[in-house]
């Protein structure tokens, strides 16, 4: 920035200093019009429609508010990169660079059915003072909005500003999603089927259309090239001090070029960072001869994201101990797919999986007791190199469906249409003396995202290399 820009930029930040009336009437001339043309409703648009109508029919006559949420600060007037709440995106069809923080999306009553409406806040135009001096909203400062027409065109509801919502909700009951915005937490008093609506829009989720498995495997898709980029980026991190960081930032430049981002904290585990479950400091070596665990997802546009988990020889080549410790891992994931059935039970999955892993400690001479001894849940000693479920809910939410009840979700029974990682894994801990030296510190999960169908599940990821075999070959051909 010049010197010269500077007392002007510090005038109009925040609205410390009122422009002059000679300033604020020469910002208004002189610019040509810039109408967006050719609008057309997503895809995504006629499944909000019918989305709405599920939650319409469920909530009779009662008024529904569903806030984006506001942005996060990160560091005095610096945001966090905004995505808004998943709720939100899933009724309204925004997504995208389109997201914008603070606005509102309201279930009208309207008879027996509900009227939609949207409240933002719309284009600064050139006539206003906002687009050059409102540093949160205006155009001069975050790029062009849509007009209040543009919206309703794009989306297919009725759009309002934002700054009519208070009036617009003075005195009315409704049903709330709080804590996610300040003007709705003010303005709507709390009502006793708040929680009702939380879980409802959360367990909507559970069972995926074809649109959202077609969304799912485009994110799959987009993260396959995110792991071969990182493949590539090896060698860099082998001789780059921090080498996860490479690897991570590898990884990142493909969420952000095919994505919105990613769909969550990138796992760039090398080493015994690998026995770490969540670690992703990523601020280590990557060394020839270790493992390198990465767990990563591409979030696309419309916030469906992957969620998927590979091991890799960093030097291209599994050791014996590695290789081992690997087959049973990926002998486990098998047992573990072949369980996602419809009808059968969500826990099964865990089971499955843990019950060849279990056998294989006991082989191993690890375990000292049966199988059945060891699966008792109130004896679970496998545990202690295998310490996480191997499954969640997939979708617009890496852990999607959250709020849904535990016989809903957890205890429940698997449904064509869900979505679903199935991730088993081994850890073993650099200064466990259970195990021989050639063992400790390695860390393996290999983790593929699965849709329940008719006859048992298809792997969206499937295409992405499993066995070492394929790893070993997968890793040479981009070498």
């Amino acid at each position: 920035m010049k010197n010269s820009d500077k007392p002007l930029v510090k005038k109009m930040r925040g609205h410390d200093v009122a422009p002059s009336a000679m300033f604020a009437e020469f910002m208004k001339n002189g610019w040509a019009p810039t109408p967006l043309t050719g609008i057309v409703q997503d895809e995504v648009i006629a499944h909000c429609t019918a989305r709405r109508e599920a939650l319409s029919a469920t909530f009779t006559k009662l008024r529904l508010v569903i806030p984006s949420g506001a942005a996060k600060q990160r560091s005095n007037d610096t945001d966090y990169l905004y995505r808004p709440h998943t709720a939100f995106a899933y009724y309204t069809g925004v997504q995208g660079v389109e997201a914008n923080p603070d606005a509102v999306f309201v279930m009208e009553p309207n008879g027996s059915g509900h009227t939609p409406i949207l409240f933002i806040n719309p284009r600064s135009t050139r006539d206003t003072a906002a687009f050059y001096t409102d540093a949160k909203n205006g155009e001069l400062w975050v790029g062009r909005r849509f007009t209040i027409g543009e919206a309703s065109e794009r989306y297919g509801i009725e759009v309002r500003e934002i700054s009519e919502l208070q009036k617009f909700l003075k005195g009315k009951k409704a049903a709330a999603l709080r804590g996610f915005d300040d003007l709705v937490d003010s303005a709507v008093s709390e009502h006793v089927r708040d929680a009702e609506l939380v879980e409802y829009v959360s367990v909507a989720r559970l069972i995926k259309d074809q649109y959202e498995v077609n969304e799912m495997q485009k994110a799959v898709d987009a993260t396959h090239r995110g792991f071969n980029d990182v493949i590539r980026a090896l060698p860099a991190a082998v001789n780059t001090p921090r080498g996860e960081r490479v690897v991570e930032a590898a990884f990142f430049g493909r969420a952000r070029i095919e994505g919105n981002d990613l769909g969550y904290n990138t796992i760039a585990a090398s080493g015994s960072h690998a026995c770490v479950l969540h670690w992703n400091r990523n601020d280590g070596a990557v060394n020839h001869g270790d493992l390198l665990l990465l767990d990563a997802g591409v979030e696309i546009d419309s916030y469906y994201t992957a969620d998927i988990t590979r091991t890799l020889p960093i030097n291209g080549k599994f050791t014996p101990a590695q290789r081992a410790l690997y087959m049973l891992v990926y002998e486990a994931q098998k047992a573990g797919i072949a369980a996602v059935k419809p009808g059968e039970k969500f826990l099964a999955i865990n089971k499955a999986s843990h019950t060849v892993l279990a056998q294989g400690l006991i082989d191993m001479g690890v375990i000292n007791m049966s199988l059945e001894e060891v699966m008792d849940p109130a004896v679970g000693l496998h545990k202690r190199w295998t310490l996480h479920g191997v499954s969640h809910m997939l979708g617009m939410d890496v852990h999607d469906c959250a709020q849904a009840r535990a016989d809903q979700y957890r205890e429940g029974i698997l449904e064509v249409g869900m979505c679903l990682t199935v991730e088993p894994g081994l850890y073993i801990q650099p200064d466990d003396e259970l195990f021989p030296a050639e063992y400790r510190g390695i860390g393996i999960r290999i983790e593929d995202d699965v849709v329940v169908t008719e006859n048992g599940c298809l792997n969206l990821s499937e295409h992405i290399p499993h066995h070492p075999d394929e790893i070993e070959a997968w890793m040479a051909s981009l070498r």
